[in-house]
């Protein structure tokens, strides 16, 4: 009888660790609106907060299109469209973990802004304005990518040349797409401070705060595979890098002490030669534009000069398209 009750407190012990960990990791409940202007954490953050925060505001006040569509799996996925002018290339990008639209691709629509294209700025399952309870670090959001592709397909015919472009778990989110058959007007991918894979950042997160990680790490990837419906392990960013046939351009911060810098070299040198990786001193997570922003548009500018025209002096004149 004592040996049951000790193996039944043990199970039930168990379980609520995993449901722990699913809550903690996995869900969200998106019952309250997100502020794109919430309290930044972190003192890398502290010190820019007020640029990342102007950078929001001006997106927030140019025009948009609310565009919607149907995932893969049923749910209802929201993008903030902007509109430049006809026949230009589309950018898509994707934000980070708990974030939004507004909030981490602000930077990247400056930009694209300035290089004239137009953009589509989702807010990722789980997040924001988009369905779901559940985020899969780039597992289910991945697929996501491929219905965004296709959406913007079918409004602006095939030819439309299309970028990839991501922050964080977005930048992992559009690494692991391309290993998906992508259609040939996806021209490149952009991907800032991506994580190698979803197990490797939970690892690297654990030890991080001081968890044992040996032996927290069973029950966050039961929780994933039980709860939340997907295999922590079942795909990386570096696996789609080694197959990936859409050239990836890696732009990371040496600093970053949230995702290591680490990893884009991982992704890097474990690619079938795809992919291009340039670093930036000092900046920390997400933060190698703010840092050195001259020099990011410049990479920016030479990557992208591949795939379709762009003009060389477009970044001085329209300075203030931002």
């Amino acid at each position: 009888m004592i040996l049951f009750i000790i193996v039944t407190v043990l199970i039930l012990a168990s379980v609520g660790i995993c449901l722990y960990c699913f809550h903690t990791c996995f869900y969200a409940s998106n019952r309250k609106k997100q502020d794109p202007y919430c309290k930044l954490h972190g003192q890398q953050f502290l010190e820019v907060q007020e640029q990342i925060y102007a950078s929001t505001r001006r997106m927030e006040q140019i025009p948009f299109e609310a565009v919607t569509i149907r995932s893969f799996d049923g749910l209802t996925l929201y993008g903030r469209y902007y509109h430049m002018k006809d026949g230009a290339p589309v950018k898509i990008i994707f934000h980070g973990y708990r974030s939004m639209a507004l909030r981490d691709c602000a930077g990247g629509f400056a930009l694209s802004r300035k290089l004239g294209m137009n953009v589509l700025a989702v807010d990722q399952r789980a997040h924001g304005n988009s369905g779901g309870h559940v985020i899969t670090f780039g597992v289910m959001e991945r697929r996501d990518c491929l219905s965004w592709i296709r959406y913007i397909n079918g409004r602006f015919g095939n030819h439309t040349p299309i970028i990839l472009s991501g922050l964080s778990m977005g930048a992992a989110t559009v690494i692991m797409a391309a290993a998906l058959p992508l259609p040939a007007n996806v021209k490149c991918i952009l991907a800032d401070s991506p994580y190698s894979a979803p197990d490797e950042i939970i690892w690297q997160v654990c030890k991080d705060r001081h968890f044992p990680v040996k032996l927290v790490y069973p029950f966050i990837r039961f929780a994933a595979r039980v709860f939340a419906g997907f295999n922590l392990e079942q795909y990386s960013a570096t696996a789609a890098a080694s197959v990936s046939p859409v050239p990836i351009l890696l732009l990371h911060g040496d600093d970053d002490r949230f995702v290591p810098c680490e990893m884009s070299h991982h992704i890097h040198e474990m690619s079938n030669g795809c992919t291009k990786l340039v670093t930036f001193m000092d900046a920390g997570h997400g933060l190698s534009y703010i840092v050195e922003p001259e020099r990011y548009e410049q990479t920016v500018l030479t990557f992208l000069k591949q795939f379709f025209p762009v003009d060389e002096g477009i970044l001085s004149s329209n300075s203030s398209a931002n």
